[in-house]
């Protein structure tokens, strides 16, 4: 191969998973999502985030087609299987690959079609024209479909893969003729491993990650590694067959033997052999090894070795992640599609960065779900998905192109981590606004006896600061496009908001204009003059504190007091000091009214259910959740091979 060839070969663009679309799977009826490259899947608990990466699972996973049953009764929406007349509900599930690998393509093109991302889809539909398929954009992408029923005949749930390019029509004579996969050819396990598709689910004890069991990262690594003729399972049985005696001199269980020999050869032929009893460690077959034969390990501080599932819950999550690393760099350059679930789980900030970093860094596509701000904010915005579900429907939404700059979306990652994992969003035009809300809210909570208000950090609002007054507008929108609830707070405009920031206000839930010019005017003009006494008592020892502004000598009146109050404040915009008036406020009466009653209009808008309604709405949509009451046990993790 030429030096040209090899360049072209090393940038060609990794395999990834374009589009999934999901039908009568788990809670989701119907639903789609777009995946451009590396994806984040925020959104609420059994929002549907699961789901997608176990449909991807069955369409791609190597391993998947070997469980039986592939899926059962709860992996049908609502757990419907057979409609009113007896006949099969199908689980379809339909994935476009982009980008395939050379050899692939061409091995399989007759089964590829042309994709265009500037039109959104396949450019070879009815009805399309022809010169849509010379586009600048248009790439060969390969449509896949899992298709998943209940056979009568066979009384057992079935699901298969299918390249979803008709080879052949059928008549209405033909069995299967009106059925989803008529017409479409089985898509193997060879080419499901040259997609290199990995699941990792929620990492929580490792049990069947570091095991031996199949489609473990154990295994995996074995099989990648296993260039031998003999497989390393063969040469371990012939060794313990080998075994003389097979578990050692054990004078007590020699004894046991000689006692079995005597008696049954009264009612029993056995050999003659000294052997003909023995006590084996296992029953000398390959799948009992798997289950039997456990990783050990030595902890830094300790030479004892011991099971791996003694070690503590980060130490084996860490471990996982050291064996992915490996398994990537076994397969070198081929497709890795990489799925994961909260990769963050007994983890500290640090490792979880670091987690991420690695995942964007060397797998080919990673889609990962998170609930951590250290994760999110590694990723492109661009590249986030808010999945939702309503009565049945999935939903994914994008950040509109060209709402947010990148530049704004790179300065305020941190807060974007953290508000993209809120239930609700409140944009402050400023520093000042952010810290002086977050501390009205903790300071309302402490002094409110009644326990009646519900504080910020609880019912899931996080406090967003948009660095000046005319780029509040801006993020409504923004914010809307991930489903949040969207609260503005802002001053009175110096001049007049135009068409274009009306517009985008507009999108709030609820957008509150201060009756004030300011943040000092109102501070100023609702907080008592002892409150602001014992603000300037404390700030004055505050290394910030502008001591050009001078000091409190005592006996002023309270007019001077609130002046010089705000002349601090003014001077140290964004230095915390509206925070800190707020925090010395001693009673509910002593806060600024506009603050308490913003705050209270948030709580009110954003409330959760109390612990002990039992009168709720909790139960509306049980037995609709994404795990069914005979789902593996999700505390085991299953990684399939990728061989």
């Amino acid at each position: 191969m030429s030096e040209a060839e090899e360049k072209k070969k090393e940038e060609r663009e990794p395999l990834i998973v374009r589009r999934l679309t999901i039908e009568n799977f788990r809670g989701v009826e119907k639903g789609s999502v777009d995946f451009q490259g590396h994806t984040l899947l925020v959104g609420g608990n059994n929002a549907g985030k699961s789901t997608i990466c176990e449909a991807l699972e069955l369409v791609l996973g190597p391993e998947r087609a070997y469980r039986r049953p592939i899926v059962n009764e709860h992996d049908f929406h609502a757990g419907r299987y057979l409609d009113e007349d007896g006949n099969p509900v199908y689980i379809k599930i339909d994935v476009v690959l982009l980008h395939l690998p050379e050899e692939m393509e061409k091995k399989l093109f007759s089964k590829t079609r042309p994709w265009s991302d500037a039109k959104g889809g396949f450019v070879d539909e009815d009805g399309a024209a022809p010169e849509d398929a010379d586009g600048e954009d248009v790439v060969r992408a390969l449509p896949l479909t899992f298709i998943g029923y209940y056979d009568r005949k066979e009384d057992d749930f079935v699901g298969t893969t299918y390249f979803a390019h008709p080879v052949e029509e059928l008549g209405e004579d033909d069995e299967h003729y009106g059925k989803p996969f008529a017409g479409l050819s089985f898509f193997p396990r060879e080419w499901k491993i040259q997609c290199g598709f990995i699941y990792l689910r929620t990492l929580r004890t490792g049990r069947r990650a570091l095991s031996l069991e199949r489609g473990s990262l154990l295994d995996t690594i074995l099989r990648l590694g296993d260039t031998g003729k003999e497989s390393m399972w063969e040469s371990t049985l012939k060794q313990l067959r080998a075994l003389d005696p097979p578990i050692g001199d054990i004078p007590q269980l020699e004894g046991i033997q000689t006692q079995i020999k005597d008696r049954m050869a009264r009612f029993v032929g056995l050999s003659a052999d000294k052997d003909a009893t023995g006590f084996y460690a296992s029953n000398l077959t390959r799948e009992n090894l798997r289950e039997v034969v456990q990783l050990f390990l030595k902890s830094q501080d300790s030479n004892h070795a011991v099971p791996f599932n003694r070690l503590g819950t980060g130490a084996v999550n860490a471990l996982v992640f050291a064996l992915l690393t490996h398994i990537a760099d076994l397969r070198g350059n081929r497709a890795i599609i990489f799925a994961m679930e909260e990769p963050e789980i007994a983890l500290p900030p640090h490792a979880q960065r670091r987690i991420a970093k690695y995942l964007l860094k060397n797998m080919g596509q990673a889609i990962i779900t998170s609930h951590s701000p250290y994760v999110i904010e590694e990723f492109d915005m661009a590249n986030l998905r808010a999945i939702s579900r309503t009565a049945g429907v999935l939903s994914s939404d994008s950040i509109p192109a060209g709402v947010i700059k990148h530049s704004a979306l790179r300065t305020n990652r941190r807060q974007l981590a953290e508000a993209v994992l809120a239930r609700g969003v409140i944009v402050a035009e400023g520093d000042t606004e952010t810290k002086m809300l977050s501390a009205a809210s903790y300071m309302y909570e402490a002094l409110d006896k009644s326990d009646a208000y519900a504080p910020l950090d609880l019912i899931g609002v996080s406090v967003f600061d948009a660095g000046t007054q005319s780029d509040v507008p801006k993020w409504g929108p923004f914010f809307g496009a991930l489903k949040k609830t969207t609260f503005a707070f802002h001053d009175q405009p110096k001049k007049a908001w135009t068409a274009d920031q009306t517009e985008k206000l507009d999108t709030y839930h609820y957008n509150f204009e201060s009756a004030y010019k300011g943040t000092e005017d109102l501070l100023a003009a609702e907080v008592p003059p002892a409150v602001h006494r014992r603000f300037l008592d404390q700030a004055k020892d505050h290394p910030d504190y502008p001591t050009d502004k001078g000091y409190l000598k005592g006996g002023e009146s309270d007019d001077n007091v609130i002046a010089l109050s705000k002349e601090v404040l003014k001077a140290k915009k964004g230095s915390g000091f509206a925070a800190m008036l707020i925090e010395q406020c001693e009673t509910l009466d002593e806060m600024p009214a506009t603050v308490k009653s913003f705050l209270e209009k948030v709580a009110a808008d954003m409330a959760l259910p109390k612990l002990d309604d039992t009168d709720g709405d909790a139960g509306d949509d049980a037995g609709d959740g994404e795990d069914g009451p005979d789902e593996p046990d999700p505390l085991d993790i299953d990684i399939e091979d990728i061989l």
